[in-house]
């Protein structure tokens, strides 16, 4: 059974009510009664949508007496952007992540260990179109991402505004640019972009960043896979920074 499934309409009402990271909410097509529907006035009151779904959907989650509802709990504690900023080390340069629809958990993960092995302060994720941070992802980034913050957030485009307002360069890898990483100045506070596996950066995100770099490729193959890229963008930034 998944670890992070709680069932039962009383369980799911005390996560709720505590304030746990509920990542999907699922209830039985027509189920009613009076605990029922307390617990969806509940929801209501904490803004947190549910799905409703076939019995055999929630006899498929777990075998337990789920009484008509399972919910699924965030596998880490999400964090709010300010937290991020917030917790940089005065005498450190602040280096952050941002994924632009990397949707693959083994990526996701792989990216977050490199992030977390180059010092970067935090992960920015969008809520929708993203891998999940689930154990798959977490197993990949060799734990990581249970140690590294990570931030969702409804609006790129405004994260990114508002990162650059706080003194942040934007800086997207491309394949697509003719001006090499190794041609940028990362001693600056710096937010990386990484963008989906098989289309990249969004065209509407590319044009709010300030850099778009690339990293030279010598074979005949035309990209890297977006987790070694990231890793090559992670690890300029600390040869320019230690040297």
């Amino acid at each position: 059974m998944d670890n992070n499934l709680i069932f039962g309409i009383r369980p799911v009402a005390e996560a709720v009510e505590s304030h746990k990271q509920i990542e999907k909410l699922y209830i039985r097509k027509g189920a009613e009664g009076p605990l029922m529907q307390e617990l969806k006035d509940l929801c209501m009151r904490h803004r947190l949508r549910w799905q409703e779904v076939p019995v055999e959907k929630l006899n498929r989650l777990t075998k337990g007496n789920h009484q008509g509802v399972v919910a699924q709990i965030a596998a880490i504690e999400y964090v709010e952007l300010q937290d991020i900023l917030e917790r940089v080390p005065e005498d450190e340069t602040p280096l952050i992540v941002l994924f632009d629809g990397v949707t693959d958990v083994r990526n996701f993960g792989a990216i977050a260990r490199s992030a977390e092995c180059a010092g970067a302060h935090g992960l920015i994720t969008p809520l929708k179109n993203s891998a999940p941070v689930n154990a798959e992802a977490i197993r990949s980034s060799a734990g990581a991402l249970t140690s590294i913050p990570v931030c969702r957030v409804g609006s790129l485009r405004n994260t990114v505004k508002q990162l650059q307002m706080e003194g942040f360069q934007i800086v997207a890898a491309t394949e697509k640019s003719r001006k090499l990483l190794y041609d940028a100045d990362f001693r600056k506070p710096t937010v990386i972009v990484m963008g989906a596996e098989d289309t990249g950066i969004s065209k509407e995100l590319l044009k709010l960043c300030d850099e778009q770099l690339a990293i030279p490729l010598i074979g005949h193959i035309e990209s890297l896979n977006v987790s070694a890229a990231a890793a090559v963008m992670l690890f300029e930034v600390v040869r320019q920074r230690i040297g």
